[in-house]
C-alpha cells in the first residue's frame, strides 16, 4: 500500500507525518505543496500515492500513523552488521579480528535442532571435523542431517562407478564419521564419476545450514588443514529466506535425482 512511500528517508516520512498532523499540509496534496518539502522530482509521485489514499478515504492522521509505522518497521530490523560475520582461517592481523572457521562450524553444529545441511568438496580427518555434528545427533534424535559431499573419479581409474561410490562410503564410515553416532544422510553428483573428463564435475561447494535459518557459506573443505591453518575466507548470514533458499536448492537437486543419495554401510559393532 505504501511501496512509494517506503522509498523515501527516515527524516523525510517524519517531516511529512509532522505536518500531517499539525495542519501545515493538506489536502489536496499537490506536487507544488510536497515539493517545497522533498525536491521536485520525488514531490510528484509522492503527491499521487497521498491524493489516492485521500480517495480511499485515510485521513491525514490516518496517513501519518502509515509513515510512522514505515520508519518503526525500518528501526526494528536488525541491521546488515549483525546478520553477516567475516569467518577467517588464517594469519590474523592488528586490522581485523574475524571469528575462526573451525570454532563456528562447532558453534553451528552444536546449536542444531532440526535440521542440518553440510556441502563439501572435500573432507579429511571428518571424525574431528564432525564430532560436534555427530554429538549433536545423539542428543536430538530427530535431528535430520545431509551431507553432500564431492565423490571423485581418480586419475586414470577405470573402476565401476558403483565400486568407487563402495569404497567411499567405507572410507567415510570407517575414518571419516564418528562411530558412536548415527549415520547422516549422503548424497553425491554422479557427474563427477563420468568416465569423459569433459563431462566430469564436481561438486565444489562448501556450506553449512543449520535450521533453514543460519548459514555459512566458506571456501574452507571440511578438512582440518582448512579449518585452522590454511587462509580460508567466509560468511555468515542470519537470514532465514537465504538459508531455506539454499537449502531447498541441493534438497530439489535430490528430489530430481542430480544429487544421488549414497548407500552406507552398517557402523562397526
Amino acid at each position: 500500500m505504501a511501496d512509494i512511500l517506503q522509498e523515501l528517508p527516515d527524516a523525510d516520512l517524519r517531516s511529512l507525518t509532522a505536518d500531517l498532523r499539525s495542519g501545515r499540509l493538506v489536502t489536496p496534496y499537490s506536487s507544488l505543496s510536497l515539493g517545497q518539502r522533498l525536491g521536485g522530482d520525488r514531490a510528484r509521485p509522492i503527491a499521487q500515492r497521498l491524493e489516492e489514499l485521500d480517495g480511499l478515504g485515510m485521513q491525514p492522521e490516518h496517513i501519518a500513523l502509515v509513515m510512522e509505522a514505515i520508519v518503526n518497521a525500518r528501526a526494528s530490523r536488525p541491521l546488515l552488521d549483525d546478520q553477516v560475520e567475516l569467518v577467517w582461517t588464517g594469519p590474523e592481523t592488528t586490522h581485523a579480528l574475524n571469528r575462526d572457521t573451525a570454532v563456528v562450524i562447532r558453534e553451528l553444529f552444536g546449536q542444531a535442532t532440526e535440521s542440518v545441511v553440510v556441502a563439501g568438496f572435500a573432507v579429511y580427518q571428518g571424525r574431528e571435523v564432525f564430532r560436534t555434528l555427530a554429538e549433536r545427533m545423539s542428543d536430538c534424535p530427530t535431528l535430520q542431517v545431509r551431507l553432500y559431499l564431492n565423490v571423485q573419479r581418480g586419475f586414470k581409474d577405470t573402476s565401476l562407478e558403483s565400486e568407487i561410490i563402495r569404497r567411499f562410503a567405507r572410507k567415510f564410515v570407517d575414518q571419516d564419521w564418528p562411530f558412536e553416532s548415527r549415520l547422516p544422510e549422503v548424497f553425491y553428483d554422479p557427474r563427477s564419476l563420468e568416465t569423459d573428463l569433459a563431462k566430469r564435475s564436481s561438486l565444489h561447494a562448501k556450506c553449512v545450514i543449520v535450521d533453514r535459518r543460519i548459514s555459512l557459506v566458506t571456501s574452507a573443505n571440511f578438512t582440518q588443514a582448512a579449518q585452522e591453518r590454511n587462509i580460508e575466507a567466509g560468511v555468515v548470514i542470519r537470514s532465514q529466506r537465504f538459508a531455506a533458499r539454499l537449502a531447498d536448492h541441493f534438497g530439489a537437486l535430490a528430489d530430481t535425482g542430480e544429487l544421488v543419495r549414497m548407500g552406507l554401510p552398517r557402523l562397526a559393532g
